[in-house]
């Protein structure tokens, strides 16, 4: 152990550190869409407090290793600009971080090696050199220590005063939400504090009823199955107009089936989109989330037998909480083809021939990587391939999600087929819980839960069937499914379509928010659950011109 005089290196790794932590800010200055004084105060007012920060230490090894987090966000940010190309660290993404399988997250890492690398290139040689000047006592020059601390002090004042014409024009959270890494570090208290309601959801959900009882039954044995798909924008099925066979026997039954073509997602991310699929609450009614039971809630007290049948992998997320209501759950093991969900139903069926069943099935769908979404055999469009998210690979990820969305077309297809055999009155509701960016445009986004959403995120596949037997005996619910094929409507209006369809009453079922009732309000205003769990507008949740593009071509008003 020696204490070395030589100061020089020390002002050199300072240097470097101080470049290094700058990186987030200076490419947000250019892709966020903060005013003048903001983007400013994003450049002076961190660097100002680094400085401060390397100052208050004798030894540069000390500071740096100390703001070891603050590097982990800088990491982690520059790998979600890699891939959304825009926005901060979200809360989203920590709790997709903290909710993610092992599995999943390989999958996501070894095809985003690219960015991965890049942040390790910037800031593992740091600390490498910050634990090397640690354990040799390097230590700053004094007369550079002072120096450094008085400008990082006069920087942050300067950065503080930009702030002020812009508090002064009513934005009360610039410095929350404009400057790195005071975001990203609310970010991850509001994950915490959503991570904590998460957990304590049986406590303040207990002892909460719908009242619910149905208002018809038929003289059949009912069978309805909910599928929840994943991934699965609306752009790339055929039944949407999609240039490609990619349902090509979804398409053969148009004539039996009933496509919502306005469906949007409350939701980009899964965390938050199934919750909400499973639940009552409309998007505005977050906190409620935590307050109330879910579906299988719902069907058991109004006398199904009910089963939550997953290809996802428990995650510790709230869907978790309401999948655990349902009288069987079950999650199945590797290889996840969602067939084996359909072949799992057919068991049950053939078991229980006495009850009236509600089957909730969580599909794998179309979830990146989608090259390991379908069987071999299924590998309709070639080339596809596991690839790296990359430009040049853009054809073989194309191909790959779009065989994912033909696998999903035979599992729909082969479900359908399959209750339509039986002697039973039946109905199939199916949508994706969000859909995906795939280098679309000159954005060059990929895959979906980005802090600021996109049309190809947002616009999804969704499609009711309902079986003979059913339209005969409730031909009022299967016409007015139909007559709603292209009004406007979110994610919010499964649950209670649903329940509609079974003919459930109770506390919160809303027939005005259920596309199988007359009475379905084509006029409501609809909403999209931000970062923050805010309901805004559409408009407002971070879209570009081009995606307004995409939504008046196809006749989508937001």
């Amino acid at each position: 152990m020696f204490k070395t005089r030589s100061n020089r290196p020390a002002v050199i790794l300072t240097v470097c550190y101080l470049v290094a932590m700058m990186i987030p800010n200076a490419i947000l200055f250019f892709t966020e869409p903060y005013c003048g004084w903001s983007k400013a105060a994003l450049l002076l007012l961190p660097l100002g407090c680094y400085m401060l920060w390397s100052a208050a230490f004798r030894r540069v090894g000390v500071a740096i290793w100390l703001s070891f987090p603050v590097i982990l966000f800088c990491a982690l940010q520059i790998v979600l600009l890699y891939l959304f190309g825009n926005s901060v660290a979200a809360t989203d993404m920590f709790i997709n971080i903290i909710t993610t399988n092992p599995g999943e997250a390989n999958e996501l890492l070894s095809n985003i090696y690219p960015a991965v690398l890049m942040a390790c290139a910037f800031y593992l040689p740091l600390l490498g050199f910050g634990a090397c000047y640690w354990y040799r006592r390097v230590e700053y020059p004094g007369r550079f220590r002072r120096r450094m601390g008085l400008a990082g002090g006069l920087l942050m004042l300067v950065g503080f005063c930009l702030l002020i014409p812009v508090y002064g024009s009513g934005r009360r959270m610039v410095l929350r939400n404009d400057i790195f890494p005071v975001n990203v570090g609310y970010n991850v208290w509001l994950c915490l504090h959503e991570y904590a309601r998460i957990k304590n959801y049986d406590e303040t959900s207990a002892g909460f009823t719908y009242h619910a009882g149905r208002t018809a039954e038929a003289s059949k044995r009912e069978i309805y199955v909910y599928v929840i798909g994943e991934a699965a924008r609306a752009a790339n099925w055929e039944l949407y107009g999609y240039d490609r066979p990619t349902t090509p026997r979804l398409a053969a039954m148009d004539d039996r089936i009933v496509v919502f073509r306005n469906m949007l997602t409350q939701s980009n991310t899964t965390h938050k989109s199934v919750p909400l699929i499973l639940s009552s609450v409309r998007t505005d009614e977050h906190d409620e989330l935590f307050r109330r039971t879910g579906l299988p809630s719902l069907f058991k007290e109004a006398g199904f037998r009910t089963w939550f049948l997953s290809n996802q992998s428990p995650q510790g997320a709230m869907i978790d909480n309401l999948a655990r209501e349902a009288d069987s759950l079950v999650y199945l093991k590797h290889p996840r083809l969602d067939m084996q969900l359909l072949d799992m139903m057919k068991r049950i069926i053939a078991e229980d021939s006495s009850h009236d069943l509600l089957f909730i099935l969580h599909c794998y769908g179309s979830h990146f990587s989608y090259y390991q979404r379908y069987p071999r055999e299924a590998a309709y469009f070639q080339p596809d391939g596991d690839v790296a998210v990359e430009r040049q690979h853009k054809r073989k990820l194309w191909n790959s999600y779009d065989n994912s969305i033909r696998y999903t077309d035979e599992f729909l297809a082969s479900t359908i087929e399959y209750l339509s055999s039986l002697d039973a009155c039946s109905a199939l509701l199916y949508s994706a819980d969000h859909g995906e960016d795939l280098l679309d445009d000159k954005r060059e986004r990929f895959l979906h839960a980005s802090p600021t959403t996109t049309c190809w995120q947002l616009h999804i596949a969704s499609l009711a069937w309902f079986s003979e037997n059913y339209i005969r005996e409730f031909p009022q619910q299967a016409a007015a499914a139909a007559s709603h094929e292209n009004a406007p409507a979110t994610t919010h209006a499964l649950f209670h379509t649903i329940a509609d369809i079974a003919h459930i009453d109770g506390d919160y079922i809303d027939r005005s928010s259920s596309l199988a009732s007359p009475d379905y309000d084509t006029l409501a205003p609809r909403y999209y659950l931000n970062d923050h769990n805010r309901a805004v507008p559409f408009r407002r949740a971070g879209l570009e011109e081009i995606d307004l593009e995409y939504f008046r071509a196809r006749g989508i008003e937001l």
